[in-house]
Protein backbone atom coordinates (compact mmCIF):
# COMPACT_ATOMS: atom_id res chain seq x y z
CA UNK A 1 0.00 0.00 0.00
CA UNK A 2 2.68 2.00 0.57
CA UNK A 3 4.06 1.99 -2.88
CA UNK A 4 0.44 3.17 -4.60
CA UNK A 5 0.81 5.91 -1.82
CA UNK A 6 4.30 7.04 -2.50
CA UNK A 7 3.83 6.86 -6.39
CA UNK A 8 0.06 8.89 -5.85
CA UNK A 9 2.19 11.31 -3.84
CA UNK A 10 4.55 11.82 -6.71
CA UNK A 11 1.98 12.31 -9.11
CA UNK A 12 0.22 14.88 -7.06
CA UNK A 13 3.30 16.82 -5.35
CA UNK A 14 4.40 19.96 -5.50
CA UNK A 15 8.31 19.25 -5.84
CA UNK A 16 9.59 17.34 -9.36
CA UNK A 17 9.94 14.20 -9.52
CA UNK A 18 10.63 11.42 -12.15
CA UNK A 19 7.67 9.45 -11.51
CA UNK A 20 5.67 12.38 -11.21
CA UNK A 21 7.02 13.95 -14.43
CA UNK A 22 6.62 10.42 -16.51
CA UNK A 23 3.27 10.67 -15.56
CA UNK A 24 2.52 14.19 -17.26
CA UNK A 25 4.29 13.34 -20.25
CA UNK A 26 2.56 10.52 -20.71
CA UNK A 27 -1.16 12.48 -19.68
CA UNK A 28 0.33 15.32 -21.87
CA UNK A 29 0.92 12.82 -24.56
CA UNK A 30 -2.82 11.41 -24.79
CA UNK A 31 -4.26 14.80 -24.44
CA UNK A 32 -2.50 15.88 -27.69
CA UNK A 33 -2.83 12.69 -29.19
CA UNK A 34 -6.78 13.06 -28.97
CA UNK A 35 -6.53 16.57 -30.01
CA UNK A 36 -4.79 15.67 -33.02
CA UNK A 37 -6.57 12.87 -34.56
CA UNK A 38 -9.26 14.73 -34.85
CA UNK A 39 -7.53 17.53 -36.60
CA UNK A 40 -5.99 14.48 -39.28
CA UNK A 41 -9.51 13.09 -39.30
CA UNK A 42 -10.35 16.34 -40.92
CA UNK A 43 -6.86 16.01 -43.31
CA UNK A 44 -5.36 18.69 -41.55
CA UNK A 45 -0.91 18.60 -42.02
CA UNK A 46 -1.12 18.59 -38.13
CA UNK A 47 -2.31 15.58 -36.73
CA UNK A 48 -1.60 12.95 -34.10
CA UNK A 49 2.64 13.35 -33.64
CA UNK A 50 2.42 17.06 -33.74
CA UNK A 51 -0.01 17.86 -31.00
CA UNK A 52 1.26 15.23 -28.64
CA UNK A 53 4.61 16.28 -29.46
CA UNK A 54 3.18 19.96 -29.43
CA UNK A 55 1.84 18.73 -25.61
CA UNK A 56 4.61 17.23 -24.12
CA UNK A 57 7.05 19.92 -25.06
CA UNK A 58 4.99 22.39 -23.55
CA UNK A 59 4.47 20.34 -20.26
CA UNK A 60 7.98 19.71 -20.19
CA UNK A 61 8.80 23.16 -20.37
CA UNK A 62 6.79 23.78 -17.47
CA UNK A 63 8.61 20.77 -15.68
CA UNK A 64 12.04 22.66 -16.11
CA UNK A 65 10.35 25.96 -15.22
CA UNK A 66 9.87 24.04 -12.04
CA UNK A 67 13.05 22.32 -11.35
CA UNK A 68 15.50 24.70 -12.12
CA UNK A 69 14.79 27.21 -8.67
CA UNK A 70 13.63 24.20 -7.05
CA UNK A 71 17.01 22.44 -7.57
CA UNK A 72 19.95 25.17 -8.18
CA UNK A 73 18.20 28.13 -6.06
CA UNK A 74 16.90 26.50 -3.20
CA UNK A 75 13.01 28.38 -3.44
CA UNK A 76 10.36 25.63 -3.72
CA UNK A 77 7.89 27.55 -5.19
CA UNK A 78 10.23 29.50 -7.76
CA UNK A 79 9.21 31.67 -10.71
CA UNK A 80 7.57 28.79 -13.01
CA UNK A 81 6.84 31.57 -15.74
CA UNK A 82 10.12 32.35 -16.36
CA UNK A 83 10.42 29.90 -19.44
CA UNK A 84 7.10 28.32 -19.50
CA UNK A 85 6.35 32.21 -20.75
CA UNK A 86 8.48 31.30 -23.95
CA UNK A 87 6.18 28.65 -24.84
CA UNK A 88 3.51 30.80 -25.58
CA UNK A 89 5.46 32.82 -28.07
CA UNK A 90 7.30 30.13 -29.31
CA UNK A 91 4.19 28.02 -30.30
CA UNK A 92 3.11 30.76 -32.58
CA UNK A 93 5.33 29.93 -35.21
CA UNK A 94 3.91 26.47 -34.97
CA UNK A 95 0.75 27.89 -35.55
CA UNK A 96 2.14 30.74 -38.33
CA UNK A 97 3.22 26.93 -40.35
CA UNK A 98 -0.24 25.64 -40.33
CA UNK A 99 -2.34 28.60 -41.73
CA UNK A 100 -2.35 28.73 -45.70
CA UNK A 101 -3.57 31.96 -47.28
CA UNK A 102 -4.35 30.79 -51.43
CA UNK A 103 -5.49 33.22 -53.29
CA UNK A 104 -7.24 35.71 -50.75
CA UNK A 105 -8.44 32.50 -48.92
CA UNK A 106 -6.98 31.53 -45.71
CA UNK A 107 -7.39 28.16 -43.98
CA UNK A 108 -5.98 26.07 -41.24
CA UNK A 109 -7.13 29.22 -38.67
CA UNK A 110 -8.43 26.32 -36.31
CA UNK A 111 -5.74 24.00 -36.31
CA UNK A 112 -3.30 27.11 -35.48
CA UNK A 113 -5.44 27.81 -32.64
CA UNK A 114 -5.95 24.04 -31.59
CA UNK A 115 -1.85 23.75 -31.22
CA UNK A 116 -1.99 27.10 -29.14
CA UNK A 117 -4.59 25.77 -27.28
CA UNK A 118 -2.59 22.25 -26.68
CA UNK A 119 0.35 23.99 -25.85
CA UNK A 120 -1.62 25.73 -22.82
CA UNK A 121 -3.22 22.17 -21.73
CA UNK A 122 0.50 20.79 -22.00
CA UNK A 123 1.53 23.52 -19.32
CA UNK A 124 -1.51 22.80 -17.53
CA UNK A 125 -0.16 19.23 -17.21
CA UNK A 126 2.95 20.29 -16.34
CA UNK A 127 1.93 22.06 -13.17
CA UNK A 128 -0.37 19.54 -12.03
CA UNK A 129 -3.93 20.81 -12.92
CA UNK A 130 -4.63 17.60 -13.87
CA UNK A 131 -8.78 17.60 -14.28
CA UNK A 132 -8.65 21.11 -15.67
CA UNK A 133 -6.30 19.78 -18.98
CA UNK A 134 -8.89 16.97 -19.16
CA UNK A 135 -11.73 19.10 -19.25
CA UNK A 136 -9.97 21.66 -21.72
CA UNK A 137 -9.58 18.40 -24.11
CA UNK A 138 -12.93 17.56 -23.50
CA UNK A 139 -14.12 21.25 -24.71
CA UNK A 140 -11.64 21.17 -27.51
CA UNK A 141 -13.64 17.92 -29.07
CA UNK A 142 -17.26 19.60 -28.52
CA UNK A 143 -16.03 22.83 -30.84
CA UNK A 144 -13.96 20.72 -33.14
CA UNK A 145 -17.04 17.93 -33.35
CA UNK A 146 -20.07 19.29 -31.94
CA UNK A 147 -20.08 23.35 -33.00
CA UNK A 148 -18.99 22.29 -36.98
CA UNK A 149 -21.77 20.50 -36.68
CA UNK A 150 -24.50 23.08 -35.14
CA UNK A 151 -22.48 25.24 -37.72
CA UNK A 152 -23.45 22.98 -40.84
CA UNK A 153 -27.48 22.95 -39.51
CA UNK A 154 -27.50 26.78 -39.32
CA UNK A 155 -26.07 27.28 -42.64
CA UNK A 156 -23.34 29.69 -41.10
CA UNK A 157 -19.44 29.66 -41.04
CA UNK A 158 -19.95 30.09 -45.19
CA UNK A 159 -17.40 31.31 -47.50
CA UNK A 160 -17.80 33.97 -49.90
CA UNK A 161 -17.64 32.48 -53.37
CA UNK A 162 -18.48 33.88 -57.32
CA UNK A 163 -20.18 32.20 -59.80
CA UNK A 164 -19.26 33.53 -63.42
CA UNK A 165 -22.06 32.06 -65.43
CA UNK A 166 -21.95 33.30 -69.72
CA UNK A 167 -25.21 32.91 -71.30
CA UNK A 168 -25.97 33.14 -74.83
CA UNK A 169 -28.37 35.45 -74.45
CA UNK A 170 -29.73 38.86 -73.19
CA UNK A 171 -31.18 37.74 -69.75
CA UNK A 172 -33.76 40.15 -68.04
CA UNK A 173 -34.70 37.75 -65.04
CA UNK A 174 -32.52 35.58 -62.71
CA UNK A 175 -35.78 33.99 -60.68
CA UNK A 176 -34.82 30.98 -61.83
CA UNK A 177 -31.18 31.04 -60.67
CA UNK A 178 -32.12 32.58 -57.57
CA UNK A 179 -34.37 29.15 -56.97
CA UNK A 180 -31.74 27.09 -57.77
CA UNK A 181 -29.25 28.39 -54.84
CA UNK A 182 -32.29 28.36 -52.86
CA UNK A 183 -32.44 24.72 -52.94
CA UNK A 184 -28.76 24.15 -52.49
CA UNK A 185 -29.33 26.31 -49.69
CA UNK A 186 -26.93 29.10 -50.87
CA UNK A 187 -27.51 32.48 -49.95
CA UNK A 188 -27.34 35.00 -52.64
CA UNK A 189 -25.32 38.23 -51.58
CA UNK A 190 -25.52 40.40 -54.73
CA UNK A 191 -24.88 40.36 -58.47
CA UNK A 192 -23.30 41.58 -61.18
CA UNK A 193 -24.31 41.60 -64.72
CA UNK A 194 -22.48 42.75 -68.44
CA UNK A 195 -24.32 42.88 -71.32
CA UNK A 196 -22.71 42.30 -74.56
CA UNK A 197 -25.34 43.23 -77.70
CA UNK A 198 -23.03 42.44 -80.59
CA UNK A 199 -21.97 39.09 -79.18
CA UNK A 200 -25.79 38.61 -77.66
CA UNK A 201 -24.25 37.20 -74.69
CA UNK A 202 -25.01 37.61 -70.95
CA UNK A 203 -21.75 37.69 -68.04
CA UNK A 204 -23.17 37.21 -64.85
CA UNK A 205 -21.85 37.31 -61.44
CA UNK A 206 -23.14 35.52 -58.58
CA UNK A 207 -21.64 36.99 -55.13
CA UNK A 208 -22.79 33.73 -53.02
CA UNK A 209 -22.52 32.64 -49.31
CA UNK A 210 -22.26 29.08 -49.78
CA UNK A 211 -20.65 25.97 -47.12
CA UNK A 212 -17.75 24.27 -47.96
CA UNK A 213 -19.51 21.10 -48.20
CA UNK A 214 -21.73 22.35 -51.32
CA UNK A 215 -21.26 20.02 -54.31
CA UNK A 216 -20.26 22.63 -56.73
CA UNK A 217 -20.75 20.17 -59.89
CA UNK A 218 -24.43 19.25 -59.05
CA UNK A 219 -25.20 23.25 -58.04
CA UNK A 220 -23.44 23.55 -61.85
CA UNK A 221 -25.69 21.15 -63.67
CA UNK A 222 -28.75 22.94 -62.51
CA UNK A 223 -27.75 26.25 -63.62
CA UNK A 224 -26.66 25.18 -67.10
CA UNK A 225 -30.19 24.28 -67.62
CA UNK A 226 -31.93 27.51 -66.80
CA UNK A 227 -30.49 28.85 -70.31
CA UNK A 228 -28.46 28.37 -72.87
CA UNK A 229 -25.05 28.39 -71.03
CA UNK A 230 -21.60 28.60 -72.52
CA UNK A 231 -19.57 28.64 -69.22
CA UNK A 232 -19.66 28.94 -65.48
CA UNK A 233 -17.10 29.03 -63.26
CA UNK A 234 -16.00 29.62 -59.56
CA UNK A 235 -14.08 32.54 -58.05
CA UNK A 236 -12.93 34.15 -54.79
CA UNK A 237 -14.48 37.15 -54.23
CA UNK A 238 -11.38 38.95 -53.58
CA UNK A 239 -10.48 38.15 -57.54
CA UNK A 240 -13.96 39.31 -59.31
Amino acid sequence: MTFWQDIYQAVNGIEVTTVGSIYKLLLSMVLGAVVGFERKRKGQSAGVRTFSLIAMGATLAMLLSIYVPQEYMGLKNGDPGRIAAQVVTGIGFLGAGAIIQMKGSVRGLTTAAGIWMVATIGMAVGVGLYWLSVVATLLILFILVQLESIEHRMSTGGESRIIRVRVGAILHDISGYRKVLRNHHIQLSNFYVEYNYEANTTSLNLVILAHKSIDYIKLFDELSREHPTQAITLANQLSI
